[in-house]
This record gives structure tokens, sequence and C-alpha cells, in this order.
């Protein structure tokens, strides 16, 4: 594998809108994370990816973009993100912002021309089409629910929007939206940007012409996952997108990319791939289901050490995956992949130790390095996300009651991850000092960074030790660029694997049992050095290891 500048980095991602708040009004900005990159420079964070700060009416919180060149004035100003891009480079920080464009805003100038004459220059910047006696054009369902086509008042045709109706679909068949997509890329790195997290990219390419398709679902609609199978030929465009952008910059890109066959992952991430990596999502889609949340099912620790282990063995033959275990669309990792006699500081750091240990580029989300949960008991109410509220309508459509579907939506809800960071524990945990967007989980009282910044056996201080070790010259080579060899696969409970560099190996467990377990580990020696533990000590005997509920090892051989 050609070494990249960013193969040996940690990465961290901020939700602007939750990280901090620096002027009171109860939503976080760019001088807020300004104020507090001292704090990820001291984590050991060396690549940042900033969520949307695009002007955007906020309909799906920023990824719904008004004006591609302009900071909404919730975050700030242009001024304040030349000024992050420069106390960012001080501390040797690069900064990725999302690249949003499958879609646009419903309040872009773009479409606001398109709606003005659907027939003309602009209407050919969407999927705008004719309704025929009424009826839509196909019988897609949107990521949010409901169809994806939305009528246009006063005429008889109608615009495609995947996700949120606000979120009309731009059209990459049209040269001119490419041309005006590629310029504003190469404004943005020209500007600094050392890349971007590329979002919900694998819809640019619809199968043309437009066609239903048999339904997968019990309103008689087809899902987008059955949609974009029959769509070919976007390695065209992400081919483009890379040659007259990212290649000439030496940018760095992480594609939002699912479901790729062994066959095309060379075609993303390989030498010449579209992007430089992109995220490992085989465990957050393990147990989903496209009935919805109603269907979905919690991965257990089995699950979870399967789904790595695949991911891995593809991601070896061809490429850098990106390994997390949350983001800002997924529930908290802690509460989703651990067992309920395992969410506490020994079992988010075995948690912990398993992914970040893994070969490939790993992402921390806010908040995980404090071992931040789900805030669980929500009222639907205090719920913001959209999509989360589309699954709750559907749950109360399927027959369960209010308290069931308020219980289904509040373990899978994006707005779990989005509650405000926990600094401390006064009031708004810290992050503001008026009404927050969203409200604060509770646990802020006892899970906060102030209390854990000074604690030597802390969540924050593992995720150090973890990254420092990263970086460690010694051990670098193996963590970053060794083999992932997977053993004891069929153990329940237990997750284990070496990792084979050249000269020296590292051996990773961890068990996931509310009991101690004992293995046979014969290349575990006396003379093995003990390089990360979450426990206090450990048992070896000839050849036999015992492990102490929930712990973690990662050891030199």
């Amino acid at each position: 594998m050609e070494k990249k500048w960013w193969h040996g980095k940690t990465a961290y991602q901020i939700y602007p809108k939750s990280f901090y708040d620096s002027n009171g009004d109860g939503i976080g900005d760019l001088p807020g994370i300004i104020e507090k990159l001292d704090y990820l420079q001291e984590l050991g964070i060396e690549i940042l990816w900033i969520s949307p700060v695009y002007v955007s009416p906020c309909a799906d919180q920023g990824y719904d973009i008004a004006d591609y060149y302009g900071i909404d004035p919730k975050f700030g100003t242009m001024e304040d993100m030349d000024r992050l891009l420069e106390e960012t480079k001080k501390r040797g920080i690069a900064v990725l912002m999302d690249l949003v464009v499958n879609h646009c805003s419903d309040e872009h100038e773009w479409f606001r021309k398109a709606l003005e004459d659907p027939d003309g220059e602009y209407g050919k910047y969407f999927y705008i089409e004719d309704m025929k006696d009424g009826a839509l054009p196909t019988n897609w369902s949107g990521y949010f629910g409901g169809d994806v086509w939305e009528p246009i008042p006063g005429t008889d045709k109608c615009y495609l929007h995947v996700f949120h109706k606000k979120q009309p679909d731009l059209n990459w068949e049209n040269p001119k939206v490419r041309e005006e997509i590629y310029n504003m890329v190469n404004w943005w790195l020209d500007k600094g940007l050392a890349g971007f997290r590329v979002d919900a990219i694998v819809n640019i390419k619809k199968p043309l012409p437009f066609t239903s398709y048999p339904a997968d679902r019990d309103d008689g609609r087809s899902s987008m996952d059955q949609v974009l199978k029959h769509a070919s030929g976007i390695g065209e465009f992400l081919g483009e997108l890379r040659d007259r952008t990212f290649a000439s910059h030496d940018a760095f890109t992480i594609g939002e990319v699912f479901n790729v066959s062994d066959d095309e992952m060379a075609d993303y991430i390989g030498e010449n791939g579209y992007f430089s990596s992109m995220f490992d999502f085989r465990q957050t889609l393990e147990g989903k289901s496209i009935l919805g949340w109603l269907d979905s099912r919690i991965p257990s620790p089995d699950d979870y050490k399967r789904c790595c282990f695949e991911s891995q063995a593809q991601g070896e033959a061809c490429g850098y995956l990106a390994n997390i275990i949350e983001n800002h669309d997924e529930p908290r990792g802690v509460s989703h992949y651990l067992p309920k006699h395992a969410q506490h500081e020994t079992g988010k750091k075995l948690l912990a130790t398993m992914y970040f240990m893994q070969k490939g580029l790993p992402f921390i989300y806010q908040g995980q390095e404090l071992g931040m949960e789900n805030k669980g008991d929500w009222t639907i109410e205090e719920i913001d996300d959209c999509s989360t509220h589309g699954e709750y309508q559907r749950c109360l459509e399927a027959g369960c009651s209010e308290e069931r579907a308020l219980e289904i939506v509040s373990h899978y809800s994006r707005d779990n991850a989005r509650t405000p960071f926990q600094w401390d524990d006064s009031a708004q945990a810290g992050f503001t000092n008026g009404t927050p967007w969203l409200v604060v989980n509770e646990t802020y009282k006892k899970i906060n960074a102030a209390e854990q910044v000074t604690r030597a056996d802390s969540v924050l201080s593992y995720y150090k030790k973890m990254i420092a070790l990263r970086k460690n010259p010694q051990y670098a080579e193996t963590i970053v660029y060794g083999k992932t060899e997977p053993i004891m696969t069929e153990e329940h409970d237990i997750m284990a694997y070496f990792r084979r560099g050249e000269g020296r190996d590292l051996f990773v467990i961890g068990n996931f049992d509310c009991i101690s377990r004992t293995v046979e580990v014969s290349e575990m020696t006396a003379k093995a050095k003990v390089l990360l533990n979450n426990c206090e000590d450990f048992e070896l005997s000839e050849g036999m290891l015992t492990l102490k509920p929930h712990q973690a090892l990662v050891v030199a051989l």
C-alpha cells in the first residue's frame, strides 16, 4: 500500500450545533469550536471533520444547503471559518467539511429559479417530471418515509427528493450541474480545506428512465435500496469528480458509501479510487431493516465481531477503511453495541479497544471519548430529528401503541448523538449559558469532560492512551499497516485478533461476557508486553489467559 499523509492519524467529527456555544444563543458555533481546539489537540486529534455549517434552513440539520459558498449566521461568519483554518493549521490539525451534492435545499437559488420556469435552464438542474393524470412517476419510497416525488403547486409537474421534500435531488446527468459542483469544491480546497466527507454520494446516479419497481414494503412502495440496485454508471461521475477536484489538491476524501461489493472496493478506495477512504458501515447496518426501526434488532457482540472481521477482510484486499462506532446519524455506540451489563466505563473501554485497534483510520464522534450514552427517555415533543418522527409515525401505522412506538425510536433516534456535548456538570452541561436547541442528556452530571480530564482511569484518558499508542514509533507500523488476523471466531462473547506487522505483532482481545473467561493463547508468553489494559491486572499461566468480565488487552508479542 502506498503510504499517505493521513494514514497514521486519528480523526474526530464535530456536530457544530451541539459542540460548544460561544454566544449564549443555544446553538454551537465556529467560535465555540475554535475555543475548544486545545482540548482536541490534547486528545491527539489530527483530522477534524466538521458537519455542515453552510447557509441552510435546517430541515435536515444543515444537510439541506441553500448556499455552498456561505456560512450560516447561526454558526458564525466566513471570517470565523478562515480563523478556524488558521488556528487548526497552527495545531497540525487538517480540516474536512461535508460535501453534500446529491441534493441542495429548496431555498437554493437554483431551485427557486427552477420553480419559476420548470422547463427552463434551471429546471434541468433537478429531476422535474410530468404527472400524468395526477399519478406520480414512480412508486419509490424516500429514506425519511413517504414518496420521493413532491408536486409543484400550480403545475402538473413534480420534483424528485430521495430525502426530505426540502432537499431536491440535483441532476448529475446535466454537465452544467457537475461544473457548478466542481467549481465549488475547488474553491473550498483552495481556501485551505484538507478534504471532504462526501455525503450520500451513492444516490447521485438514478436508474433512468424513471420506472416503478416491485414493492418491498407493505405500503406498496419500493425502497431506495432496491432502486439503487438498478442504477449503473456512477463511476463515470465519481471518477470525474476526483480528477477535476480532489486529485490536484492531494485532498483526503471519505465517502459515505454503503453495500459496496468486493469487486467494487478497488474502484472506490483502491490505488486510484474515487475516494481516499470510506466508512465501514457493516456494523451499523447489522440488524437494520428496509421496513424501518420497527423491524430492526440490536446487534449482539458476536454480530459486531463478525461484521468487523468481514470488513477487515474486504478492506485488506484493496484499500484503507475508516472505522467508527457512532456518528451524527446513529445512536451512541456504547448504548447500541454493548450488552446492558457492560454499559459502564470498563465496558466502554472494551468497545473502544476493539474498534480502535483494527486496521483503518479511526474516527471519534464528539462525546464518544467520554463514553456519552443514548438519552433514551425521550418524549416525542423533545425529538427534533425528522427521520425519527417519520419512524414514529410508521410504528403507529403498524399498530404500535404510542408508548411502544416511542420506546422503539428512542433507541435508534439520531438525536441521541446530537444532544449537547457534556463539558462539565454545570447547568446545560457547560454547553451554553442560554437555552440549548436540543435537550441535554441528564447523564451530564456524571459523564462530562471536566470530571474525566484529570482522572487517570477515565474513558477520556483511555482514548488518549490509544491515540498515543497509534503514534508510538515502536508500534505505529503494525497498528497503521499491519494485517488483521482474527482468531477465536467461534468463541461466544470473545473478540480477538492479531495485528501482524513487519517484525512486530500485536495481540488484541476483549471479553464481552459478564463472567471471567479463560482462553488459550499460545503466542502470549511471560515476555509479552501489555500496552493497554482496561482492568488492573490479568491472569496468564502456561498459555492460558483468563480475562475478567469486560476486560480488554492490547499486547506486544
